[in-house]
């Protein structure tokens, strides 16, 4: 569906009457605006419309809820921190794009923290950022009943230690001890600092619903670190990153348009493309990419998804374009995505922490109830 349908094509796609629609708008439920060519008609956001349609046919039972909000469906855990919404990412009630455009990530960490600053020690960590959180882990304290001032301070002393075991360098902000031990000029140490923005939360992904558990069991700040970042090595995760770097490669080899074609017969998905989330686009890429340098390789693998998918680059895409224009390490963006989502995760701890809720669904059994005896068979 387009972003803006007219009026009749939204009534026809929920199939309701008119001052049905009008009382979705009036609650909130569907964004109306005034058309360009004529102000006295309205159009209506196409994503409201197919969330609405979505949410009717499911129903409201209790077991269709549920079963939504495993996947892309009903939030599900009140926060205050981040949302996507009409096609943008909110940080706290402000875009990310736009802070992208001047914030560092110790200004969002804040934002994101509800702190006044944060502020991140010199750290010097082990090579595998792994071993470093687990030694951090030893005789930490519990997070249960402590001030959010006292986890903040904790969470940017554990990104700090996670930062230096990918290679930041030094001290100061922390896309400049990146850049320093990538020995990156002017302009790529200014789109290190837009990346690590625009990848520092993102809702209720699944690295940060493992650190929200952790975080309602009571577990140590650093723990908490340790279970995003454990469920972000996971492939269908932080290792699109991964996928996508071998598709640009079999593109390289054998030609983006064998390579697209044979991801897609070999029923993969494109990794580095489309997002759920946003149908339009990802704003994080189109907040990156007009300001990197593509290799001819990604302009024709990116053109060849697009002609055959309509799927546009998503942030995968964009931090490879990055590495590849800059030179980077091949697990840059894996790096890049580690070290600034963990203010996310630091953030989501933080505020289940306040909760006080430990997070325990129930599971919906499909098996036995009970061992049948005598039955002969």
């Amino acid at each position: 569906m387009r972003e803006w349908v007219s009026r009749d094509e939204a009534l026809v796609t929920l199939g309701i009457r008119q001052q049905t629609l009008y009382a979705y708008v009036s609650r909130g439920l569907i964004e109306r605006r005034a058309e360009t060519a004529d102000p006295l008609r309205s159009e209506y956001r196409g994503d409201d419309i197919l969330a609405l349609t979505k949410r009717r046919a499911r129903g409201r039972r209790t077991a269709s809820i549920a079963a939504s909000a495993m996947a892309w469906g009903e939030p599900v855990i009140p926060t205050r921190i981040s949302t996507v919404a009409h096609g943008q990412l909110i940080f706290r009630g402000r875009r990310a794009a736009e802070l992208a455009d001047h914030a560092t990530l110790e200004e969002v960490a804040a934002l994101l923290w509800d702190q006044p600053m944060a502020t991140f020690p010199a750290a010097a960590g082990d090579s595998d950022a792994f071993r470093a959180l687990a030694a951090l882990i030893e005789g930490a304290k519990p997070i249960l009943g402590r001030a959010p001032g006292k986890l903040a301070q904790e969470a940017a002393s554990a990104i700090a230690t996670i930062a230096a075991s990918f290679g930041a360098a030094g001290d100061g902000p922390i896309h400049e001890r990146l850049a320093r031990g990538w020995s990156l000029d002017a302009a790529g140490t200014d789109l290190v600092r837009r990346a690590l923005v625009l990848l520092a939360d993102h809702e209720l992904n699944p690295s940060t619903f493992a650190a929200r558990i952790a975080a309602s069991t009571g577990a140590p700040m650093a723990a908490c670190l340790m279970a995003g970042l454990s469920t972000l090595s996971g492939p269908k995760h932080g290792g699109a990153g991964a996928a996508l770097a071998a598709l640009a490669a079999e593109a390289k080899a054998n030609g983006v348009d064998i390579a697209v074609a044979r991801w897609l017969a070999a029923g993969h998905g494109l990794p580095g493309f489309g997002h759920p989330l946003y149908p339009h686009g990802d704003p994080r890429a189109a907040a990156l990419l007009p300001l990197v340098t593509l290799d001819p390789m990604l302009v024709d693998l990116r053109d060849a998804v697009v002609d055959a998918t309509d799927a546009l680059p998503n942030i995968d895409f964009a931090l490879l374009a990055i590495s590849v224009a800059a030179g980077l390490p091949a697990d840059a963006p894996f790096r890049l995505f580690a070290t600034a989502r963990g203010i996310g995760w630091a953030a989501h701890a933080i505020e289940q922490s306040t909760s006080g809720a430990v997070i325990r669904p129930r599971a919906l059994y499909q098996g036995l109830t009970t061992n049948p005896q005598g039955s002969g068979r």
